[in-house]
């Protein structure tokens, strides 16, 4: 795997095999010397030209645990600041020796400009509304680890769909781990062509959860309110979405008892979920962040160190 910049680049082979290296590497949050050396003598730049705390931080504290030097750059500190092109930027980066780009960047398909450009490994952390492939293989990750294997099981994704990087990927990723998918949004928030998507649609939150549109689901994922990317009115006030796309906790009740809750983050508590979900038992949002550095681990490992197993 010389690049990751679509959940498509990954069949179910690969996408399973760094799931399990994922496990093993989990065991390392447990240590206390958290330090494996397969990538001793390699460089990652996190390069990050779009605010981030959670997808930064968890590739910073990967490399590192896997011996790696990481340096972080974002376009507030680098010339790009000052006007330089993005393409003068990373092929700057890249002459300094360095054997990984991890991206994030506000324009779809910049990321995958950049790995045209390079000769290093590019990870994408973010491209636009397109993808963020890293953020799907956690959620699976963590969806794994609460509902064993992923077959046939049924996922809700439910919100602003139109801005989301995070539900593109996960689609994506999901149907190739066999998963039924359900999108979840008001009209307004369904971007145009997802009748192509590998997923079935609803416009009915109630009906998806209790059950009587698509069957019973396995797990329910909520997608954060976008309101930095929306120029528009997409909804008429904040108090409407949550009455009629919020997970509430009447809204709780329609689901199973063992029906575990997912959050990419940042969360807008109260509107697209209520703090009885964030924090309740099902919550599987703190486990999330948990899994990112496992599976950004995973992810370093295969491309930077190799396929083969590691032992932690």
């Amino acid at each position: 795997m010389k690049h990751l910049l679509s959940a498509a680049d990954l069949d179910r082979d690969e996408a399973t095999a760094v799931l399990d290296a994922a496990q093993r590497m989990h065991a390392v949050q447990t240590r206390e010397v958290k330090k494996l050396p397969p990538l001793r003598g390699r460089t990652v730049v996190n390069l990050f030209f779009e605010d981030s705390t959670r997808t930064r931080s968890s590739f910073e504290i990967a490399g590192k645990w896997l011996s790696a030097d990481v340096i972080n750059v974002s376009a507030k500190g680098s010339s790009v600041s000052k006007g330089e092109s993005l393409r003068d930027t990373v092929l700057t980066v890249e002459a300094m020796g360095v054997d990984a780009l991890v991206v994030r960047h506000s324009t779809s398909g910049a990321v995958a400009r950049i790995a045209e450009w390079v000769g290093c490994s590019v990870i994408n952390a973010g491209d636009g509304t397109h993808e963020h492939p890293t953020q799907a293989l956690l959620d699976a990750y963590t969806l794994r680890g609460r509902l064993g294997d992923l077959t046939d099981r049924h996922v809700a994704i439910v919100g602003d769909i139109t801005h989301s990087r995070v539900a593109r990927s996960n689609v994506l990723l999901l149907r190739t781990l066999g998963v039924r998918v359900t999108m979840v949004a008001p009209p307004t928030l369904m971007p145009a062509g997802v009748a192509t998507w590998p997923c079935e649609t609803s416009w009915d939150l109630d009906a998806v959860l209790s059950g009587k549109a698509f069957g019973d689901v396995d797990a329910v994922m909520m997608l954060r309110v976008q309101r930095e990317r929306m120029a528009g009115g997409y909804f008429p006030t904040e108090r409407e979405y949550a009455i009629g796309y919020g997970l509430s906790p009447e809204r709780l009740d329609l689901l199973g008892e063992d029906v575990p809750v997912l959050h990419p983050g940042p969360m807008n508590r109260g509107l697209e979920i209520s703090s009885a979900a964030a924090d309740g038992a099902r919550s599987l949002v703190l486990s999330q962040v948990q899994a990112g550095v496992a599976v950004r681990m995973a992810v370093l490992y295969r491309m930077l160190a190799g396929p083969d197993e590691v032992a932690v």
